[in-house]
């Protein structure tokens, strides 16, 4: 099992997404937490690393877990994304670890990983994304 964190934004009913140049999929922002790291703290860093941005910490809610079959990784490799959503100050923008960023809704769910589209699927369900 890979654990990992993300960060949801959504707006303009789309979500932020991230992509790498070693990657053929988007996914959401975020990453693994270092030893010793809160979900909180680790979760600022990775978005620093690949946004850009400062998220606001009192502003980050817990949204959910999502497990599923990991992205090119052995069959039954999973992982399990728990995901945060909250505000940020400071410009969107690629950083050292992203090539683009890109807001995508339901229509983009082939540019998703597994666990990606379960995400998607819960923020359609809840009438956040399209």
């Amino acid at each position: 099992m890979i654990d990992k964190l993300a960060w949801i934004y959504v707006k303009d009913k789309k979500c932020l997404c991230c992509k790498s140049d070693d990657r053929d999929k988007y996914y959401l922002p975020g990453g693994q937490r270092e030893q010793g790291e809160s979900d909180i703290e680790a979760l600022a860093r990775k978005i620093k690393e690949e946004a850009s941005v400062d998220l606001l910490i009192d502003t980050i809610k817990y949204y959910g877990e999502f497990e599923a079959q990991a992205h090119a990784k052995p069959e039954g490799t999973f992982v399990k994304m728990t995901c945060y959503s909250g505000e940020f100050v400071g410009e969107l923008k690629p950083d050292s670890e992203v090539e683009k960023i890109g807001w995508l809704d339901t229509s983009n769910r082939d540019s998703l990983s597994d666990v990606g589209k379960l995400i998607f699927e819960d923020l359609k369900e809840k009438g956040l994304i399209d």
